[in-house]
């Protein structure tokens, strides 16, 4: 059954963590745990909801995410082609309009960013607000996609992008003010977790695939080093954009 070898597999995972855990407690701490009958309940809790999160992965969300990329890429889709014309980028607007949705919605219900956002919120004391933090991180991780998503169907190589981006992160580091860059880049990482990343990885394969000249292996991944970027971009560019604006409000009033 499908379902006890992923929970076998999981085990093997999980086993070294509560390896380490247990033996720095008692060999390095030398203290027991306290509240151990329900800290061994909270691991089977995490060994049957990693299973479970993992089998759902395999079975539903890698396969609609690649078959998505391969519907909305297929030629019988795409729009039809005058006698010895070349397929154009722009002709894949269905795949961008999803990749972008995709991203975003995605991104506005991930866990971890809820939690940061939250917790952001109550350690600013109401000066970041956490549902526009979220928004500004989806926006981020929308367009990171989408260009994903256009790097693989022009077959543009992903250092150029990276670098890019990686230049517009530094400037942006330089002016931004100094309480938003950490949060902005935790932001960055938190936004590939648990949900975003099947998807993203299954509609970058998907369209590698379903994209003539394209490789899977060179051209499927990379979207998420995308995905990772731009929302430290955006969430900057909030940050800097609500300045400005509270420095113009000052201005109009003296």
């Amino acid at each position: 059954m499908q379902l006890l070898q992923t929970l076998y597999s999981t085990l093997l995972d999980v086993l070294p963590i509560a390896a380490i855990i247990f033996g720095f407690q008692y060999l390095v701490i030398r203290r027991r745990v306290t509240h151990l009958p329900r800290v061994l309940s909270g691991f089977g809790m995490v060994l049957l909801g990693l299973s479970l999160f993992l089998l759902g992965l395999e079975q539903a969300l890698f396969p609609l995410g690649e078959l998505m990329a391969v519907q909305l890429a297929s030629p019988a889709f795409l729009p039809e082609l005058v006698d010895g014309a070349q397929r154009h980028w722009s002709d894949y607007y269905w795949v961008y309009l999803f990749a972008f949705a995709i991203g975003a919605s995605t991104t506005i219900a991930e866990p971890s960013l809820i939690a940061v956002s939250i917790k952001a919120g109550e350690i600013s004391g109401g000066t970041i607000d956490p549902f526009m933090l979220r928004i500004a991180v989806a926006l981020g991780m929308a367009f990171g996609i989408t260009l994903g998503a256009w790097r693989i169907v022009t077959g543009t190589p992903l250092h150029w992008l990276v670098m890019g981006a990686y230049v517009l992160v530094i400037l942006q580091t330089l002016r931004s003010p100094r309480m938003i860059i950490p949060l902005a880049f935790d932001s960055g990482g938190v936004t590939t977790s648990t949900i975003t990343v099947p998807i993203i990885a299954a509609l970058g394969l998907g369209l590698a695939s379903s994209i003539e000249g394209r490789s899977i292996l060179l051209d499927g991944f990379g979207m998420i080093a995308l995905a990772c970027l731009f929302p430290i971009i955006t969430v900057m560019g909030y940050a800097q954009l609500a300045n400005w604006l509270e420095t113009r409000k000052k201005r109009t009033t003296e």
